[in-house]
């Protein structure tokens, strides 16, 4: 699976501590072989953000991402519940 990230992703990103950076790898190497593992709790948002997706690192930060039309994703932002604002 081809992900992109956008600089907004990587700035947050780069923010994050070093535990929840070593999480949302492993999480990543999971969405990687199936976008919709349980594991992940990826789901659908709603309102302003219709289209777009998250799937949990932790119960406390998301990365929230689109399937784009050729069937690659980017990841447009991570954090708590604040990236959907």
């Amino acid at each position: 699976m081809i992900i992109s990230y956008t600089s907004t992703f990587a700035k947050h990103y780069r923010k994050l501590l070093p535990r929840i950076k070593n999480q949302a790898k492993k999480r990543e190497k999971i969405f990687r072989k199936n976008p919709m593992d349980p594991r992940l709790k990826t789901h659908a948002l709603t309102g302003k953000l219709k289209g777009y997706f998250a799937f949990s690192i932790t119960l406390r930060y998301r990365i929230l991402f689109i399937f784009e039309p050729d069937g690659s994703v980017t990841f447009i932002g991570v954090g708590t519940h604040t990236i959907y604002r």
